[in-house]
């Protein structure tokens, strides 16, 4: 086993990822599995580097050549003298010994200060990055000092051969010849790929291996429970539903019917319409494609639901038999966790997620080992974060409004039901109809595919956001129309700024040169992106949960005050938005770095403006 070259506390100087940049970090700490130092540069920023893209500072110190204590003037000015018409004939052969003696002197010079050459272009900073780098101005960027300290003691080596070369007696084919062969080099050195080497996961999340064990039991636990309380006359937190037979809860049709609902979603994601999109850059560089066709897979579901109606298809089976639903797809969930486990054992390392490799099984299996695991072109974590799930809930809500209109005998749904359902329509057709957004998320960027999203796309998702209709059809609640005015145009409130905050945040993302976001300021960050801090996101940090917030509380109000577990959904999406967003500030903390902790001075707020 390789023993470690740098202690803990060593002031070094360490490569920025992605480039041929050297700058001086601190180590922290070593990983004796991964061989991999974690170091920290002046700016706060943390990370890891492997042994081969550290250096020790005296490496960085060069020695004065040999040639420099001559002058430039005081050998020209001995050649002037060697070819004087007035020397005699043993001057000019002394003058023949001295210039060959010269000429040797001059090609280790030379070759001195060609050696010296490159690891100048190495390792000057340009212009750009170091006016780029965190948003600093190019005074205050510490990291190129370094830099600077090398680019005053190549400068006399560096004058010397302009000197030289200006005097040079070799032809200019061969001058011509080196510059070719050197620039060859130089591209050689700054094309070649850094390899970067995942390190595993060192901060564990939602209470580490303990806490993720509990949420394994209490989520699909959580569910039953919400949906045995809706099916109760009085849904009061005190009063316990009645455990059901276990024989009652399983149903092999029911079983087939999620199966085949599955495999009708897939079959559309994986029809040949709409466009081919590049997702962000991976570790590795390289970029994954995506299909985006959930609008279209929308359109036919429906047209599909349609025929099914036409036919007399009785659709609100789905509200006699919901429990047995949820079981189904908590049970598929399950299996497809154990899969994406299992084959997540034999992925490369550079597939693996930033966020599940800490080498626990159950905090690995929850979180997901594998970043994007793919059948072939098939994404599997892309396909269950839109599809099943999200266009399942639509088709619930339509059945839950089809068994009320028969339960109570209605003509027409109430005014309660159309709102829940209309407003859930327009939040699911939004993220369809923006579906390559989704490619931005951290779900897609950083955490990988494990029971957390599996069983949250496939029964979380379905299942619970669909509460209030489900509500509603055993419990209906009578409201007004200017009561039903008001709450529709609080959830219009909620839409425009969840919309034009996620709007303003992909634009830029995707081309921040866009002459129509000219009037966005931003504070550029050492990896090249910009942190907005004008519009929304200078408004909150995160201006599209609270737009998702408002929305939420306007899709309880129709079920109105008589009991609190319809708005069981919007007390949910706070915790789960404000534990994300406490998410988000550690990892852009050590994303960005200085530039994070500047971002969070010009918007001090979280999510709430003046509250939090």
């Amino acid at each position: 086993m390789p023993s470690r070259k740098f202690a803990d506390g060593e002031v070094v100087m360490g490569r920025w990822p992605g480039s041929v940049l050297y700058y001086e970090v601190q180590v922290t700490s070593y990983d004796d599995a991964a061989h991999l130092y974690t170091v920290k540069y002046k700016d706060g920023t943390e990370l890891a580097l492997k042994e081969s893209d550290i250096r020790s500072q005296s490496s960085f110190k060069h020695r004065k050549s040999q040639s420099s204590s001559s002058s430039p003037s005081r050998r020209s000015s001995s050649r002037s003298r060697s070819r004087s018409p007035g020397r005699p004939a043993k001057g000019r052969r002394r003058s023949a010994s001295q210039s060959r003696e010269h000429k040797d002197d001059k090609k280790k010079t030379i070759q001195e200060a060609s050696l010296a050459l490159p690891v100048l272009v190495l390792f000057k900073p340009s212009e750009n990055n170091t006016k780029r780098y965190n948003g600093e101005p190019e005074s205050t960027e510490k990291n190129e000092t370094s830099c600077i300290i090398l680019e005053q003691k190549l400068k006399p080596d560096l004058e010397i051969k302009r000197v030289l070369e200006q005097y040079s007696l070799r032809s200019r084919r061969d001058d011509k010849k080196k510059e070719e062969l050197y620039s060859e080099k130089k591209t050689l050195v700054a094309v070649k790929p850094i390899e970067k080497v995942p390190t595993k996961t060192k901060e564990l999340e939602f209470g580490g291996r303990i806490g993720t064990s509990m949420l394994i039991l209490l989520l699909p636990a959580t569910v039953f429970y919400l949906l045995l309380m809706c099916k109760q006359d009085d849904p009061s937190l005190l009063n316990f539903p009645p455990l059901p037979a276990l024989e009652s809860l399983w149903d092999g049709r029911v079983f087939g019917l999620f199966l085949l609902w599955f495999l009708l979603q897939a079959m559309f994601y994986l029809l040949p319409i709409g466009k081919v999109v590049e997702g962000l850059p991976l570790s590795s560089g390289r970029k994954l494609q995506y299909r985006i066709n959930g609008f279209y897979a929308f359109i036919l579901t429906a047209a599909a639901i349609g025929v099914l109606l036409y036919f007399q298809f009785e659709l609100h089976y789905l509200y006699d038999h919901f429990m047995q639903f949820a079981v189904s797809a908590t049970a598929f969930s399950l299996a497809l966790s154990i899969y994406l486990y299992v084959r997540s054992l034999k992925a490369p390392e550079e597939e693996l997620a930033p966020s599940g490799n800490s080498g626990y099984f159950i905090y690995d299996f929850f979180i997901g080992h594998e970043l994007n695991p793919r059948i072939g072109n098939f994404d599997l974590k892309y396909f269950c974060e839109l599809r099943p799930g999200l266009i399942g809930w639509v088709v619930i809500n339509l059945a839950m409004l089809l068994a009320e209109m028969k339960i109570h005998n209605l003509s027409v749904p109430s005014l309660s039901m159309i709102l829940v359902n209309s407003f859930q329509l327009l939040y699911v057709v939004d993220a369809l109809w923006n579906e390559e957004a989704v490619l931005t998320t951290m779900d897609i960027t950083h955490d990988g595919f494990g029971f957390m999203l599996a069983f949250g796309d496939l029964v979380w998702v379905p299942f619970v956001y669909s509460l209030q209709a489900f509500y509603l059809v055993g419990h209906p609640t009578t409201i007004t129309w200017p009561v039903a005015a008001a709450i529709t145009v609080l959830n219009c409130i909620g839409y425009y700024i969840f919309r034009s905050a996620n709007s303003q945040k992909n634009n830029f993302r995707r081309n921040p040169a866009d002459p129509k976001l000219a009037n966005l300021k931003f504070i550029p960050t050492a990896t090249g992106k910009g942190l907005l801090v004008t519009g929304w996101w200078g408004f909150v940090r995160h201006p599209n949960y609270l737009g998702d917030i408002i929305m939420a509380l306007a899709w309880s109000l129709p079920c109105g005050f008589n009991h609190i577990l319809p708005y069981f959904y919007v007390i949910y999406f706070v915790c789960l938005l404000v534990h994300r967003e406490a998410r988000d500030e550690h990892h852009c903390k050590q994303k960005y770095g200085l530039a994070w902790e500047r971002y969070c001075q010009r918007v001090p707020y979280r999510i709430f403006p003046y509250v939090y």
